[in-house]
């Protein structure tokens, strides 16, 4: 069981590693292709669509051989990526390796998780929040990798090449060989009403995170008027906030319940967020960005937990439908604040992830009733499944 969980940590962390390096390297990429800020948004947007359809394909590997062998999968394709945007040096070939590379991302989003929903449910104890302060630790040290090398005047691409390293690595430690589904024919039409719940739940997540990664340094920047040595801080401040709360959020569920635990993560992010919003102070927006850090390292592992437990027996299809509300969410919250306002209002629009976190907030009472609810799982080779973690 302690390999398992160490070969799913290191596929969160290898996840939140690669990211941080090819958004970090992207201003080099701009450069080195010659290629506009519009150009760049495409990029990034092709990436994300790419996700979403990665995604779909980890669910039907995972159904046909196993979350497993979705996730090596998904692992090879982002590190052939990686290292394609590390030596092409086209524009056309570039924008086949990020979609390629979106492809991987989404797989192993999906993969990744459906993994730890099943180590998590054979260690009877909550672990995705860990996993997810992996990937968050790892993110860190991704960022730092990159600007270590331009401060040395080394090429940031070597930072791809590491993060593929990296991957093949991690793809090579073999993960639970176990497949969370049964026969379609046998199981019968997915639950939705949970899977749109907790979607929502991840899909207000996002937002926040989006928001804050997006724009927060715009905000100080641009809105506050802060100097340049400090518009950096709101996202720092959110980033540590985030990694406290998966740090925290497992032992939390265990003393306090998911539902509580939850519902102080809704409340502390929309707390943060009507912060920014009503106080135009440098000092009160951090505060606020770290509270919404709170909110979005808490409630995606809690979400993803609860997604496991509606249906055990079908957890691999369903956590892959769920994530692809990180997705939207993602979107939404990296685009639509921009479109709401600019300069010093740019605050009003972080009332836009406030609105999400407040739509949602009735629905956290009902996660633990769809599990608990769920019927159960007739042919689980353990021999039964783990009661729900309340």
């Amino acid at each position: 069981m302690t390999e398992r969980v160490r070969s799913v940590a290191a596929a969160y962390a290898a996840q939140g590693f690669g990211y941080a390096a090819i958004v970090t390297v992207l201003p080099e990429f701009k450069e080195r292709l010659g290629i506009s800020d519009t150009v760049v948004s495409v990029l990034l947007l092709g990436t994300v669509l790419a996700a979403a359809l990665g995604s779909v394909a980890a669910e039907a590997i995972a159904v046909r051989w196993g979350s497993g062998r979705a996730l090596v999968a998904a692992l090879g394709a982002q590190a052939v990526a990686l290292l394609g945007a590390a030596v092409l040096g086209s524009l056309p070939l570039f924008a086949v390796a990020l979609v390629l590379y979106g492809i991987g991302l989404g797989g192993v989003d999906a993969a990744s998780n459906m993994q730890g929903v099943l180590v998590q449910r054979r260690a009877g104890r909550p672990l995705l929040g860990r996993f997810y302060a992996g990937y968050t630790a790892a993110a860190i040290a991704g960022a730092l990798l990159v600007a270590g090398l331009l401060a040395l005047d080394l090429p940031a691409v070597f930072a791809l090449v590491t993060a593929a390293a990296v991957h093949i690595g991690v793809a090579l430690l073999g993960f639970d060989p176990e497949r969370a589904v049964r026969q379609r024919q046998q199981s019968g039409p997915l639950p939705w009403p949970a899977i749109r719940i907790v979607g929502a739940l991840i899909f207000a997540a996002f937002v926040v995170d989006a928001a804050v990664s997006t724009w927060s340094t715009v905000y100080l920047a641009d809105g506050l008027g802060a100097v340049a040595a400090v518009t950096p801080l709101g996202y720092a401040a959110y980033q540590a906030a985030v990694l406290g709360a998966r740090l925290t959020v497992d032992a939390a569920v265990v003393r306090f319940g998911r539902t509580p635990v939850a519902l102080g993560a809704v409340a502390a992010g929309l707390a943060g967020c009507v912060l920014v919003a009503a106080l135009p102070l440098v000092p009160g927006a951090i505060a606020g960005f770290a509270a919404a850090g709170l909110c979005a390292g808490a409630l995606v592992p809690i979400a993803f937990s609860a997604a496991g437990e509606v249906r055990p027996e079908r957890s691999d299809e369903i956590v892959a439908t769920v994530n692809l509300f990180n997705y939207a969410g993602a979107l939404a919250g990296a685009v639509l604040p921009g479109l709401i306002s600019a300069g010093p209002a740019l605050r009003a629009a972080f009332l836009l992830p406030a609105v999400c976190l407040l739509l949602v907030l009735p629905l956290v009472r009902r996660v633990d009733r769809l599990a608990r609810s769920a019927p159960p799982d007739l042919g689980d080779p353990g021999g039964g499944v783990d009661q729900p973690l309340r």
